[in-house]
């Protein structure tokens, strides 16, 4: 394994040359630093990350927690940082948190002690333990948060209990999803502000959690609880597959028996059949573009807009009438 000395060595140089070359630190000539960039390419040299980042103290790694990376909404978020990222030339460190508060917190001392140079999450991290890292929040935006990208969920509750209203439903049950995750209340708000001002009857039905392993049990809770509803308005997409699933195994027909909205349009959506009408998010952009702000924080660049939220959009597919 090639050694910052046999870089040294090759070229010609110092290994104090060599270090100021590879941490573009301190001076050094022009002849020396084209040795040193010939030596590194023909010797295929690489610096050892950690040691650096532990001299330099940062270094060319974020971190990024995921409530629960078996939910295929975060995959997408994640894909969007990961781009951006690999752009700038940086990794990205996953954790999956799992909404486990013990497990956050020991992601968030990992990711101090190898020094990352940020942090971006989708999950509900206390402000207290991000210290002095550069930090942005993805999705799950609270208005106490410095700098923040997320979906404009009041719209997408609205969009949701519309798309119900035009159907002339009748009996409506509403999956309200867990009181600690804001998005969640806000679309309980959106949903509620529109059947509010209409004559249908509806019922909140109130989940603690979004983790897809809870999704089947969660829906035969919700058959079991209710009686006589013709619409459900799901809280997320694997939810509303859930439901579908179960519907179907108690010989509901979909859309003529029972009719369901979900949240999110993750790509599996589309392909079900009936195909799931949902709220669409931009999970892409939603990581993407809080990468792009997490890197400005740590270029120490100007952030004219620190909390962004995008627009949610309507998709119409086979599951309402």
């Amino acid at each position: 394994m090639t050694t910052i000395k046999d870089v040294a060595e090759f070229a010609g140089v110092s290994v104090a040359t060599v270090s100021r070359t590879l941490n573009n630190s301190g001076y050094v000539g022009e002849e020396s630093r084209k040795k040193v960039e010939r030596a590194i390419k023909t010797l295929e040299y690489y610096p050892n990350e950690v040691a650096r980042s532990l001299f330099q103290k940062t270094s060319k790694m974020i971190g990024l927690l995921l409530p629960d990376i078996s939910n295929p909404y975060f995959p997408l978020l994640a894909k969007g940082v990961e781009d951006c990222a690999q752009e700038k030339g940086y990794m990205v460190i996953l954790g999956n948190v799992e909404d486990n508060l013990e497990k956050e917190s020991t992601y968030v001392k990992f990711f101090s002690q190898y020094n990352v140079s940020g942090v971006l999450s989708a999950s509900a991290i206390q402000k207290d333990a991000k210290s002095s890292i550069p930090f942005v929040l993805l999705d799950r935006a609270m208005e106490k948060e410095d700098y923040s990208i997320s979906t404009d969920d009041l719209l997408g509750g609205k969009l949701a209990a519309r798309a119900i209203e035009e159907t002339k439903a009748e009996n409506v049950i509403v999956m309200a999803g867990p009181k600690k995750v804001p998005g969640a209340n806000d679309r309980l708000t959106g949903n509620l502000q529109v059947l509010n001002h209409s004559n249908i009857n509806y019922k909140i039905f109130e989940t603690n959690t979004y983790q897809v392993d809870k999704a089947e049990k969660i829906a035969r809770n919700l058959f079991e609880t209710f009686e006589n509803f013709d619409s459900v308005i799901a809280s997320n997409d694997v939810f509303a597959l859930a439901v579908m699933k179960e519907a179907m195994r108690r010989k509901y027909r979909i859309p003529e028996d029972l009719q369901i909205i979900g949240y999110d349009d993750m790509p599996f959506s589309r392909y079900m059949f009936p195909g799931l009408t949902t709220i669409a998010q931009p999970a892409y952009e939603v990581g993407y573009r809080g990468a792009e702000m997490l890197f400005n924080l740590i270029e120490k660049k100007s952030i004219t807009q620190k909390k962004v939220i995008l627009k949610p959009e309507f998709v119409q597919r086979e599951t309402l009438r």
